[in-house]
Formats: structure tokens, C-alpha cells, sequence
């Protein structure tokens, strides 16, 4: 099936491009939706200057800085995919795991599949510990929530059917796209959801990181709010 690859990107002038070659080497049926939010440094050259050479590539720029749920719903509002999925531009997550987290979709046996850095085998590197328990705490609350098990509700890759992420209505610009997302498809008691092994290649705040705790108490609003609420 046809996948939209979504690359919300800001200020990843280090690494966008290589992002960009690694999912292009997949040789998947795909449009690669980068969504420059804003940045203040080269990613949108960079990006510009790949669009004759990697097949499928769109450069959609936000003027100034939005949030990264704001360019992720720009991305699915341009998608035309048959799956649509996420794939952050840091290089944090392994594109080589792109073609695992797709195939509970392809097989028809999904309708949206997780990535988890909390089951399985695949290389890791060492969590910042209170990134760790925070991504533990939102998920063992998610799931009390939700009447659900998933184990990695903060992960950066995730997959949906099409039709069905377009379908649903979003309104978060930050980081509180995660929980609002996985809120809003949990409410869909009939959707079929798995979780595939992936790597994680975590960074430092003096490596780039940008997700502080500020966002993971935005993260137990977001859960409460959209669990209450439509």
C-alpha cells in the first residue's frame, strides 16, 4: 500500500537529510511529507535541494514555529496515502524499522501500530531516567484510562490507516499531539491496535532534545482532557 511518510522537522539541519536518504533506501511506495515548522537554521534548503533527487519528496513550510502537532496535522491534512506514518527528523528513531512497524498494515491485521522502546530486543541506547519513568508513567496511566496495555504511548513512531487518521478531528500544536492522538483512536473501541520493537537512538538536551517536563505534565492534562471529552 501507499505510505505517506510525515517528517515534522525544526531546526534539524544536522540530520534531516540523512533521515531523508535512509527512509528513500527503503524503496517503499511513498510520499515523504517534510513539514519545516518554522526553522531558523538550513532544513528547509536542505530539504528543498533533495526534492529533484529523492522521489516523492514535498517541502511544506510553516512560516513560523507552530508546535509539533501542528506540523504533523498539516501532514496528515496533505497526506494521500493509504498509511500514513510518523518519522521524526532526528534520527532518535532507526528508519531501517519502518518496513516492521508497516507490516501489521499491509497484512490487514492492523489499523494502527505502535513502535515500542519497552518490549522486544532491538538496540537501544540508555534512557534519560526521568524520560523513562515519565514515557512509563503516561502509559501505565493511558492504560488505566483506556482499559488498554499499550506500552510506549509517547513514541515517535506511529502508523494509522489512511482514512482513519484523516477522519480524526486534532487540535493540539506541541507535544500533546501524542496523547491526544492515542486518546482519540482509543476511543474507537472497534480499531485494532499493535505494537511492533523498535530501536531508539535517544539524544541529550545538549544533543538537540527538546521534549522538557513541561510537556509530559501537559501529557497527563491532554489524557484526562481528551479521555472526557470529544
Amino acid at each position: 500500500m501507499r505510505v505517506t511518510v510525515i517528517v515534522p522537522a525544526y531546526n534539524e539541519a544536522a540530520t534531516i537529510e540523512q533521515v531523508l536518504r535512509r527512509v528513500a533506501e527503503l524503496q517503499l511506495d511513498a510520499e515523504i511529507l517534510v513539514v519545516d515548522d518554522g526553522s531558523g537554521d538550513d532544513t528547509a534548503e536542505i530539504v528543498g535541494a533533495l526534492e529533484s533527487q529523492i522521489a516523492g519528496l514535498r517541502l511544506i513550510i510553516h512560516e513560523r514555529n507552530q508546535g509539533k502537532g501542528a506540523a504533523v496535522r498539516t501532514g496528515i491534512n496533505a497526506s494521500r496515502g493509504e498509511i500514513v506514518m510518523i518519522q521524526d527528523a532526528d534520527l532518535e528513531y532507526d528508519p531501517a524499522d519502518i518496513p516492521r512497524l508497516l507490516e501489521p498494515l499491509n497484512n490487514g491485521v492492523a489499523d494502527v501500530v505502535y513502535g515500542t522502546r519497552f518490549r522486544g530486543g532491538q538496540t537501544q541506547r540508555a534512557h534519560l531516567f526521568w524520560h523513562y519513568a515519565g514515557n512509563k508513567f503516561l502509559s501505565l496511566l493511558t492504560n488505566i484510562l483506556f482499559n488498554t496495555t499499550i506500552s510506549d504511548m509517547e513514541v515517535g513512531y506511529k502508523a494509522f490507516n489512511g482514512e482513519l487518521i484523516r477522519s480524526i478531528k486534532l487540535v493540539s500544536d506541541d507535544f500533546a499531539f501524542e496523547p491526544e492522538v492515542t486518546a482519540k483512536v482509543l476511543m474507537h473501541k472497534d480499531i485494532r491496535i499493535f505494537e511492533v520493537a523498535i530501536s531508539y537512538y535517544g539524544r541529550t538536551y545538549a544533543e538537540g532534545k527538546k521534549i522538557t517536563w513541561r510537556d509530559g505534565l501537559s501529557a497527563v492534562a491532554a489524557l484526562i482532557r481528551f479521555r472526557f471529552t470529544s
